[in-house]
């Protein structure tokens, strides 16, 4: 491995880029037209886009049985990692939320190194493990919200529990789906399986059409958290198929605490020195992991 920042690292934090600004809009689009409304107008958006690129593809992945199965396997994974995380977003605090969704990079870490036998040297693990500690500070507001026995009964925990578990094995099967097929193929499987399931959803309880008026009314900010996210998830997904998913997952990850910084410059919020050092420590180890792979 040669030292300084290589294409193949690049991509992860390109990912981690549009997810610090697609998180961001995704609360506040699922707090203003509901999570439904949010996950259909960023799937959409992948599921028209990305199809002239994997036209070509398309007929020979569907014809065979491993790739199928790995892909439909990802996008069920993913609809309900995806709903528990924005119900997590949209009921509870963010200063509460935030440090247990961020489970979600030591889970994919786990699975990457149990199930494909990843190698990870000292420092590479040393590394992951100072984001992991940088993000919780980051996000964290009060030491007080680290008491996770104290937190069960906290609006949005559970949901949040169970959606960073369920996103990471999303992110380990992205992984694979993308080293199977490619990329764009499994961007577009998962975000054309979600489309569809969260219109039939809106549309069973009447809320489709209105989407149009939801589309003129707030256009910039479903424009964003749907162009961001997409980006996000096919620079993390093209990352996969260049180093090992713990790496990807873990560069990546620093989103969670960059979202701090961007909370300080949008909302204007203050942050403790605690936080400023988790921020910091996220950086740090995410820009030493980007230049070691």
């Amino acid at each position: 491995w040669g030292y300084g920042l290589s294409g193949r690292s690049s991509a992860a934090l390109g990912a981690l880029l549009f997810w610090t600004v697609g998180d961001f809009f995704i609360q506040k689009t699922s707090r203003t037209l509901g999570i439904w409304k949010a996950l259909f107008f960023i799937t959409a958006l992948g599921a028209i886009v990305l199809f002239p690129f994997i036209q070509s593809d398309l007929s020979t992945v569907l014809t065979i049985e491993k790739s199928v199965l790995i892909l439909s396997l990802m996008s069920v994974v993913m609809l309900f990692a995806a709903l528990f995380d924005f119900e997590a977003l949209k009921e509870g605090k963010f200063a509460i939320i935030e440090p247990i969704l961020g489970i979600e990079l030591p889970v994919t870490v786990g699975l990457g190194v149990y199930f494909l036998n990843e190698q990870l040297s000292s420092l590479q693990l040393g590394l992951i493990a100072i984001i992991f500690v940088g993000i919780v500070l980051a996000v964290t507001t009060h030491f007080k919200h680290l008491h996770y026995h104290r937190r069960i009964l906290e609006r949005g925990v559970i949901f949040a529990g169970i959606g960073s578990v369920g996103m990471a094995l999303a992110n380990f099967l992205t992984g694979v789906s993308s080293q199977v097929t490619n990329p764009l193929m499994t961007i577009w499987f998962m975000h054309t399986f979600l489309a569809i399931v969260s219109l039939g959803y809106l549309m069973m309880n009447g809320n489709a059409w209105s989407m149009i008026n939801d589309l003129k009314k707030y256009p910039k900010m479903i424009l964003t958290e749907s162009v961001c996210d997409n980006l996000s998830w096919i620079f993390y997904a093209a990352a996969m198929t260049l180093i090992p998913i713990s790496i990807a997952t873990a560069i990546s990850e620093g989103y969670i605490a960059f979202g701090a910084l961007l909370g300080v410059m949008i909302n204007k919020e203050k942050l403790k020195k605690h936080q400023v050092i988790g921020i910091i420590l996220t950086i740090t180890g995410v820009i030493a992991l980007a230049m070691i792979n």
